[in-house]
Parts: structure tokens; C-alpha cells; sequence
């Protein structure tokens, strides 16, 4: 049973979800916590991780939670629940329709999906400030600032701003990876 419901469920988040590993983080939220698969702890660490890890983060969000849920076959299955749908859309697009783009009511349909991504993402971010440096995780729920967390993000705007300034470029994104880690092991520790 669980191996069908982890399959339907990453087979939705899926299938119904538009702008990539970022936009599905709510869903994957959403079902994990519904389903009692994670706890909103357990899904803020796994987040950091399928972040900090190669591959997409929707595909490691999907592998960690099934294979918490249902060992190797519960990733497998999870997986392929999530990849399926957008393998299958792109195949028939692909196999259908020369140049996708250049029609009007694609491009319409994209403009409309757009705004709808950029607040899922937004949504996401504003949850994960309040849940791991506000320690806010209901409404109603107390105040507890996570003041190591909150130094290790104003150290690496800092280090971004600094960057900038310097090498009038952005960090690369590895870099400040490992620069948080290190100050993430180094400050929890004391």
C-alpha cells in the first residue's frame, strides 16, 4: 500500500506541478506532512540536503522520502512517480509539435504558469525563513529566532556582498554550499 501511495502521490506532485524542483517543494510538503511521512523538521533537513546534494531537488526530495518511507523500492518508486509525468510531456511534445514555442496559446498558457511558480517558490522561501531562523512554525505557534542561523545567513550575504564588490560577480553557489557547512559545523559545535 504504501508503495502505490508514495507512486500516485510523486506521480501528482508530478504531473501537476509547472516550474521545475523549486515550485514542487510545497506540494512535496504538503503530502509529507498529510501523510505523516516527514515532520516539518525532518522535511527542513531533508530540503538542505537534497539542495546540497548533485542532482535535481525534486528527484532527491522524491529518493529521500521514499526511501524513508519504503527502503529501495520506496525510492525507486517515488522517483519514477515524479520524473514519469514531465518525461511523458516532453516525449509527446517532442513527438508532436515541431517548434512548441512559437504558438500563441503556448506562450499565453506559460505566461499565466509563471506567476503562479514565482509564488509557490516565494511561499516556500517565506515558510522555511520563518519555520528555521524564526523558529515560527504555526501562526499561533511561539517566537524562537535560531540566532546561529540567522549569523550563518548574515555571514554569507556578507561574503556574497563582498564577492560582488570584489569580483563583480556572484559567488559560486558551491562555494558558499561549502562556506555555510563549515560555518554551520563550526558554530553548532561551540
Amino acid at each position: 500500500m504504501i508503495y502505490l501511495q508514495l507512486f500516485l502521490s510523486f506521480f501528482e506532485i508530478g504531473l501537476f506541478t509547472f516550474g521545475g524542483g523549486y515550485a514542487m517543494i510545497s506540494l512535496i510538503r504538503e503530502k509529507a506532512l498529510a501523510f505523516g511521512w516527514l515532520t516539518e523538521e525532518e522535511l527542513l533537513n531533508m530540503i538542505a540536503v537534497s539542495e546540497s546534494t548533485p542532482g535535481p531537488i525534486a528527484v532527491n526530495m522524491a529518493t529521500f522520502v521514499g526511501s524513508a518511507q519504503g527502503g529501495i523500492l520506496g525510492s525507486l518508486l517515488a522517483t519514477l512517480g515524479v520524473v514519469l509525468p514531465s518525461f511523458l510531456i516532453i516525449l509527446l511534445i517532442s513527438a508532436l509539435i515541431r517548434n512548441f514555442l512559437k504558438y500563441k496559446g503556448v506562450q499565453a498558457f506559460l505566461g499565466g504558469v509563471r506567476p503562479c511558480v514565482v509564488a509557490l517558490i516565494l511561499a516556500t522561501a517565506v515558510t522555511m525563513l520563518l519555520s528555521t531562523l524564526l523558529g515560527m512554525k504555526t501562526i499561533s505557534g511561539g517566537f524562537a529566532p535560531d540566532v546561529i542561523g540567522i549569523i550563518i545567513l548574515a555571514i554569507l550575504i556578507a561574503i556574497s556582498l563582498i564577492f560582488k564588490k570584489i569580483q563583480k560577480k556572484k559567488p559560486s553557489p558551491i562555494l558558499m554550499i561549502l562556506v555555510s557547512a563549515g560555518l554551520g559545523m563550526l558554530l553548532y559545535s561551540l
